[in-house]
C-alpha cells in the first residue's frame, strides 16, 4: 500500500508543495513545530534513511540545505533544525524547522495547522527559494 506521502505526491491527498523535482518533494507539514516546518521526502518509498541509495541521499541533503537557507530568509530564526525520525510514517522524510531554542523541538501532541497558514508559509518559502 502506498504511504501517505506517496498519496500526497500523486494528488490523492492535498499537500502544500514548496519544491518538486524528479527525485523528491518538499511539503509543509500539517503539524508544524513552528511556522516554516517542512518535510523533504524522496519520491521512492524507502523505509529507513540508512537504506537510501547514496546518490538519492546526497540529493536529499542538497535540497535540504537549499530549503534551509530559504527557511532562514522567510522565517528568521537562530538555526534550522534537521531531524530524521522515521517512526510515524514508513517512508523516509527529513524534518526541517526554524529553531530559536531547544524547546522548539517537539514532535508529539502538535496541533494541526490551519490550511490557509500552510498555504501562506508555502508561498513565502517558494518566494525565498527564488
Amino acid at each position: 500500500m502506498a504511504s501517505i506521502f506517496t498519496r500526497i505526491m500523486q494528488g490523492e491527498i492535498p499537500g502544500h508543495f514548496v519544491h518538486e523535482d524528479d527525485r523528491c518533494v518538499v511539503i509543509m507539514t500539517i503539524q508544524p513545530m513552528k511556522p516554516g516546518h517542512v518535510l523533504v521526502i524522496p519520491r521512492e518509498e524507502v523505509d529507513h534513511w540508512d537504506d537510501l541509495p547514496e546518490a538519492l541521499c546526497n540529493h536529499l541533503m542538497a535540497v535540504s540545505r537549499r530549503v534551509a537557507k530559504a527557511i532562514k530568509r522567510a522565517f528568521p530564526c537562530e538555526r534550522v533544525g534537521m531531524l530524521i525520525v522515521g517512526l510515524e510514517v514508513p517512508h523516509v522524510h527529513i524534518h526541517l524547522t526554524p529553531l530559536d531554542a531547544m524547546r522548539d523541538i517537539q514532535l508529539e501532541n502538535l496541533p494541526m495547522a490551519d490550511p490557509d497558514d500552510l498555504a501562506a508559509a508555502a508561498e513565502s518559502l517558494r518566494a525565498a527559494l527564488g
